[in-house]
């Protein structure tokens, strides 16, 4: 059984620097999916951020304000606390407001945005979104028939105008018995799009960006295939970063074994003509593309249909033929202005095998790592990279796959014509 003490204590995660240590406001009003909220706080104090909480009247009949103040490990201000004897000459609308560097509204009932979109402060968190200047991402929740209404759509596309950031809601159940658009998104949805506005650099705003990532697989029948260990970790970070910078992403996967990253466009491959095939389609349209997929360079030269028995074999033999080199067509197709990045999983010389690659693919720089090394194989969830780049620039960095991406980025701005 774990214990209460242990789910209350903040736990370390490997991220980005700037994602720790936040002061965040989570302003939660009165929808049915305020019972998500506990969750909310709790990802937000993973992440190791000061975490203050606002109850409207409504939601403190929805979710415990003691539960809410347990997780958060400060008191939970209630509508109570705003124009009262006891706590309202501490003005909390404006020294929170002042506090946070980051207000989230979760759920945002359509009470709360009409009252944000007209700028109205007749309640402790409506109060608190006038004041604030720090950004302020709304989560609408609600009855898919109020969220169609049309004054509810002019008071988003409102917000919107005024600056608010909106993370829209999911399609599904809701708790009102209806089924369609008005659920409150999952947690890690609110929490990345939270990453994002809080993200310090937006160079790749107006920018495409297409990412490979994962392995792929060969079968040889339907039950075996020639693949290889990768889990896509490394072009999810690439392509998770490249969103909080403000690119429209798409990737294409391989079969991974993590979830892909929220916000960005994914196209499902499995072998290596199927990611040649949808790379190429996407390219053209591409800024920067990143290939960061472990793409096997061979495939049987027939697969067959039925399953290959052992029988009484003591020895199989198979005729692999070369997959189409993906990079190398970029390369040759590259149109100005574009910027073509490939990734190098070494085993020995790691910066010959990489330079190598990058002249005969046309690459503009390479990320080089030797996967044999620790902490940076397949599957681990840090690297140790060496980026080439033109001109004989080489630039080391350890960190996990998220930093390392990170740092991609920052050296990749530096680029002539970025």
């Amino acid at each position: 059984m774990v214990s209460v003490r242990r789910l209350l204590e903040p736990v370390k995660l490997s991220m980005l620097p700037w994602k720790s240590d936040r002061r965040i406001l989570l302003a939660v009003t009165g929808g049915i999916a305020a019972y998500k909220a506990p969750e909310i706080v709790r990802a937000l104090k993973k992440a190791s951020c000061d975490v203050e909480v606002l109850l409207s009247k409504a939601a403190a009949l929805m979710v415990s304000p003691l539960v809410l103040s347990t997780l958060a490990g400060r008191r939970c201000r209630v509508e109570e606390d705003f124009l009262s004897n006891d706590e309202g000459w501490k003005i909390p609308h404006i020294s929170l407001a002042d506090w946070a560097e980051a207000v989230l509204v979760a759920p945002c009932t359509a009470a709360t945005l009409q009252r944000a979109a007209t700028g109205g402060a007749d309640s402790l968190v409506s109060a608190t979104l006038l004041a604030t200047r720090a950004p302020v991402l709304l989560c609408p929740a609600m009855n898919v028939k109020m969220l169609e209404h049309g004054a509810t759509q002019a008071n988003i596309e409102r917000c919107r105008e005024l600056g608010y950031q909106l993370v829209d809601p999911e399609t599904g159940y809701l708790a009102c018995g209806y089924e369609g658009k008005g659920r409150l998104p999952e947690t890690e949805v609110i929490v990345e799009a939270l990453w994002k506005t809080l993200s310090p650099c937006r160079d790749l705003e107006g920018k495409k960006v297409l990412v490979t990532a994962g392995p792929t697989w060969e079968f040889l029948d339907p039950v075996r295939y020639i693949g290889n260990p990768s889990t896509g970790r490394m072009g999810f970070a690439v392509a998770r970063t490249a969103w909080y910078r403000g690119a429209e992403v798409t990737v294409i996967a391989g079969p991974t074994t993590v979830p892909p990253p929220v916000g960005v466009k994914v196209i499902s491959v499995t072998s290596a003509q199927e990611m040649y095939e949808a790379v190429l389609e996407e390219a053209d349209e591409s800024d920067v593309v990143v290939k960061a997929a472990a793409v096997g360079d061979f495939r049987s030269g027939e697969r067959v249909e039925a399953k290959i028995k052992r029988d009484s074999r003591e020895s199989l033999n198979l005729c692999l033929i070369q997959n189409p080199d993906i990079a190398a067509a970029l390369g040759k197709r590259k149109r100005p202005g574009q910027l073509l990045v490939g990734f190098a999983a070494e085993t020995e010389d790691l910066e010959a095998n990489a330079l190598a690659k990058m002249r005969r693919k046309g690459l503009d720089a390479i990320v080089a790592n030797d996967v044999t090394a620790t902490g940076a194989g397949f599957g681990s969830p840090d690297n140790r990279v060496v980026v080439y780049g033109p001109d004989g620039r080489k630039e080391p960095f350890a960190g996990s796959k998220e930093e390392v991406a990170w740092f991609l980025w920052d050296l990749l701005s530096e680029f002539p014509g970025r």
